[in-house]
């Protein structure tokens, strides 16, 4: 079929799945994800704590943002995405969402890598929110227990850095506080190394002194 007689999947196309079925459309055409593992949600409780918190709801924090999680936005006709995280900037949306799908693009998205999804998290949707001018991506591996930051710049991402446990850094557009990046994770599970090390910890994972 050729690709002007291809029907494109819109939002309503979406409806007819169950609120339980990660469902997103990329291009007009419909992927579905299956449920990430425990870890993932833990991973994305976690970023929407340490960032709702400060920036959303606590009045003492530096505010100015609304921040959500696991919500329908629509970035286009044929492009409706369920972001594990995302946010706007309450100067340019003083009134907070509250239809869906959701019709404003947001200034910040973070996802939660699966085994499923990484490949569809790194390439096609970072490439759908380069192309919808979506300022900040921040893509987190629970697996790797790394947190990933991107800026836009141009039409593609100027990488901000790269961190894991034990970095305690500001990570824009939420630098105005320090994030503990390996709070982020549960404990380690037995056999997986955790970075940084301390001397006996390398020892025991190496056997060599």
């Amino acid at each position: 079929m050729a690709e002007a007689d291809r029907k494109r999947a819109t939002y309503a196309d979406l409806t007819a799945f169950p609120e339980s079925v990660h469902a997103e459309i990329v291009a007009g055409d419909i992927y579905v994800h299956p449920s990430g593992l425990p870890r993932h949600g833990h991973v994305a409780a976690a970023v929407s704590g340490m960032i709702g918190m400060p920036f959303s709801f606590d009045p003492k924090g530096p505010g100015g943002w609304w921040i959500v999680s696991d919500v329908d936005i629509a970035l286009s006709t044929h492009d409706v995405v369920r972001p594990d995280l995302c946010g706007w900037r309450r100067e340019r949306v003083p009134v907070f969402p509250r239809d869906l799908p959701v019709r404003i693009v947001p200034d910040w998205v973070c996802e939660v890598l699966s085994p499923s999804n990484a490949r569809y998290d790194r390439i096609t949707k970072a490439d759908l929110y380069a192309r919808h001018a979506i300022p900040f991506y921040w893509i987190v591996d629970p697996a790797a227990r790394v947190l990933e930051a991107f800026e836009r710049q141009g039409a593609g991402w100027l990488r901000l850095g790269a961190w894991g446990d034990g970095d305690k850094v500001p990570i824009r557009p939420f630098d105005a506080v320090e994030l503990d990046v390996g709070r982020l994770f549960p404990p380690p599970e037995e056999g997986e190394i955790a970075f940084p090390m301390s001397v006996s910890e390398a020892i025991a994972a190496y056997g060599a002194a």
